[in-house]
Formats: C-alpha cells, structure tokens, sequence
C-alpha cells in the first residue's frame, strides 16, 4: 500500500478527498505531521479504447487514487499487444490482462447451455454470461490489492451496469461501485466523442481515435452483439448487402456453400466433449463450433429486445458455434430426457433466461434452478449429427447409450415386447375426457336454460 504524506489541515478542509483514508498514529487529528494519508484503489475495466482511456484518467484525476486496469480476454481476439503500457502511460499503476476464454466457456457457457438459456426467444445471451465472470476476477484483483472500489465503463441506460454491479454486490459488498457515466459532470465533460478525443490529445494519452463507427459492437467467445447508431431504425435491414462488412463471424447465409456439411456433436451429462469424433475442451469446442457455424451463415439474429431497464433496444448478434450447440443439445435431450423433467426444465427457462439477461447470475435463485438443471442432465449422453446449410442446423442423426426412445414401442408395426397394449388406450381417454365432458353437459344445460328465459 502505497503511503503519503498527509494535507495540511487546511487542505483538508478547503478540498474533497473522497479517496483519502485517514489513519493517525496517535489518534490526534491535530498533529498533521503524524498523519498517514493512503491513496485509494480502484479497479478498472479497460479495453484500451478511447472510453476506457479517458475513464481511467478521469477517475484517477477526481479521486486522486490509484487506477488499477484489467483487461479480460473473453474471447473478443482484439489485439493486446501494447495494452499494458498503454495503460501505464495513462496513468495505470498496475495492469492485468488476463486468459479467462477457459473459465468463460466451462464455468459460464455451458450450464448457461444446459438450461437451454435463450432470452426472449432469440437472443443467446452472450454480452450477458461475460458480464459476471469479468466483474468475479475484478472484485478478486480488488482483493489482492485491497482496492476499495471498482469501475466499469457502462453506460446509463445500459443492462451492463446493472450486471455488473449486482455481480459485485453479490461477491464483494463492501466495495464501492464508481461508474462515471452516471455522474453529471462526466457528462457535462464528455457530451460526445469529440470532446473524449481534445481530452486525450491535452493529457497526452495515447489512443487512436477517430469519429464514431456507425454502430458499436462486443465481442467475446460465444457472439458478436452490433447496436445503437444505424441500427436505431427497426426499419434498417441489417442483412441487406451494403452491410455484409458488419459482420465478424459469419457469412451471410446467401454467401454460404451450397453443399450441406455433416457435424458430429458428442455430449456427455449435457456438455458437449467432441466435434467430429475430436475430443476437446469447452474452449475448443466453441472456437470449433463458431468456424463451422460462421462458415454455413449459422446463428444470425437481429431482434428487438426489452432491456431490464425498461426501454426496448435492437440488437444485432452472431452467435455461430452458440446456436449450433444450443441446437444439438436440445436434439440429445429429445431422445435422453424424461418427458417430464424436460417440460419443468422447459417451463423454467424464460426464468433462468431473465436472471442471466438482467445481471441476477450469483443470486440465490439462479443457483437453485442451476442445481436443478444439472441434476436434469444426468443421462444427456451420446452423439447428434447435425447437417450445416445456409443459416440452418437441421437434424441428420441421434444415439445414445442410454436412450429412452424405444423402437419396439414407438414402432407402428407389431410390438414384439407386448410393452403397450393399445386397447389400453380406451381407458387413458375416457378418463382424461370425463371432465370435458362434465363440462360440455354443465355448459348445455345453460344454454337450454338461458333460452327458457
């Protein structure tokens, strides 16, 4: 912990030191030479972008505290080099840029998987996994350097905020949450990019900057996520050709061989272990899977989504190997699940789907249903084969070491097992239709009566 000599009295009093901790080795406030004055620590969630580089200036320069940078290398493949010192020279005091593609994909991709997570009924929820597992590591950096806040970059209106901040009130609730963007004289400053720019050109911070893209756009291992700008106007097809260099990671379907490509998928306990007879690692798996899937134009989405903040938002997304592996799973489940846990399972998504959508990841509630979605997984073993074309995953072969699809019972031919008798059919049907049939009597003897009236 880095030490200083403490202000005058005066200095004290005449400025704000919203940063400073006061420690006095005797006690007495009077005696300044006998203070101890400890900078705060922040840490900061930095991309080395033009943002990022005048929040870590301003926020060392209004709490005159030390700004530690962390970078997560969730899979956006953006170049690092040079991120370090970068930072350094803006004003960094330390600097982590961490690998977490690993931790990303096992710990947070594939059980958001296994729930079969897919908010609103499009959108795989790829900016949403990322958010907790970045906030974990800086509230553990904040730890190791006995940080008292962390920073982050979200803006207002954002879910991101929100994600976040509850992730962190829910590790680390005693750390302060500084997020400039909601502070009116950072906005006053910054109202656009210009003034970000005359910013770091007078503080002498090295960024390339230039006028605003016409869209922003995230990355990570599972997706690629284009809004605001352009795409603001729900009327603006995002798909039309002019657009094509948008895109990231896949073709668009058009564009895209027209030969079919055949996949193998395996999965055991509901976590995909190999593509095409390879076993890999999640992290493998997805890179793997996102090649194939941008390939064939696979898992495009462009939608209209309510943020949790309470205003609607259009998204843009490339989820290639997401979308692939969200497909296959399901298809092992259909032959592997019990009917009826798959339909609680099922009933619960829109719920698990919420909760990662709107920054509820470490909330007890997730947990239970996460419990519960693990347990449902048990016998998701086996092999899909799906076939690749323009934009689709199509079905082409399901096995499984301890399928529940019986042919001899399911076949319309003779039933050489005797393991369904069809006359007991009448029965099933005479009672699941005995209340209907209450019911039509009950509503006859109305009508009759209405019409006596």
């Amino acid at each position: 912990m880095q030490l200083a000599c403490a202000p005058s009295s005066a200095e004290v009093h005449s400025r704000d030191w919203p940063s400073a901790v006061f420690s006095f080795i005797d006690g007495s406030f009077a005696d300044d030479s006998r203070a101890v004055f400890i900078r705060m620590k922040i840490v900061l969630a930095y991309s080395g972008g033009l943002d990022t580089s005048v929040l870590l200036s301003w926020i060392k320069e209004k709490y005159s505290a030390e700004v530690i940078a962390f970078c997560a290398d969730i899979g956006q493949e953006e170049e690092t080099k040079g991120l370090r010192p970068k930072a350094r020279k803006t004003g960094a005091s330390d600097v982590y840029i961490d690998d977490l593609r690993e931790e990303f994909a096992t710990d947070f991709i594939f059980p958001m998987m296994q729930a079969g997570a897919i908010y609103e009924g499009q959108y795989f929820l790829g900016t949403s996994i990322a958010r907790p597992l970045i906030a974990k590591r800086m509230v553990e950096i904040a730890r190791k350097h006995r940080a008292q806040a962390i920073a982050h970059g979200a803006t207002g209106k954002g879910n991101d905020q929100v994600r976040f901040e509850l992730a962190a009130a829910a590790l680390a609730p005693d750390l302060e949450m500084i997020a400039p963007w909601r502070d009116e004289d950072f906005r006053n400053q910054f109202a656009g990019r210009k003034e970000m720019i005359d910013y770091c050109v007078a503080k002498n911070i090295p960024v390339e900057a230039s006028m605003k893209k016409p869209y922003s756009m995230d990355r990570n291992l599972l997706h690629i996520s284009f809004e605001a700008g352009m795409l603001e106007d729900p009327w603006l097809d995002a798909s039309a050709p002019k657009y094509k260099g948008m895109y990231k990671l896949s073709v668009s379907p058009e564009d895209a061989p027209h030969k079919p490509e055949y996949v193998t998928v395996d999965f055991e306990k509901g976590n995909c272990i190999a593509v095409n007879g390879r076993a890999m690692s999640p992290l493998k798996v997805m890179q793997a899977l996102n090649r194939l899937g941008g390939k064939h134009g696979i898992g495009r989405v462009d939608m209209v989504e309510n943020r949790f903040v309470g205003m609607k938002s259009r998204g843009v997304y490339e989820t290639p190997g997401g979308a692939i592996l969200h497909a296959a799973h399901r298809m092992m489940e259909s032959i592997t699940m019990d009917r009826e846990v798959m339909h609680i399972r099922d009933s619960l998504i829109p719920k698990y789907s919420e909760l990662v959508y709107n920054g509820f990841w470490y909330a007890p509630e997730r947990e239970v249903l996460q419990a519960l979605v693990t347990e449902s997984q048990q016998n998701v073993t086996g092999t899909v084969r799906v076939k690749l074309y323009k934009g689709n995953v199509i079905a082409a072969g399901l096995k499984s070491p301890v399928s529940l699809y019986n042919p001899d019972i399911a076949t319309m031919e003779a039933d050489p097992t005797d393991a369904y008798n069809q006359d007991d059919a009448t029965g099933f049907i005479r009672l699941n239709g005995l209340r209907l049939k209450v019911a039509a009597k009950v509503a006859k003897a109305r009508r009759l009566a209405k019409r006596k009236r």
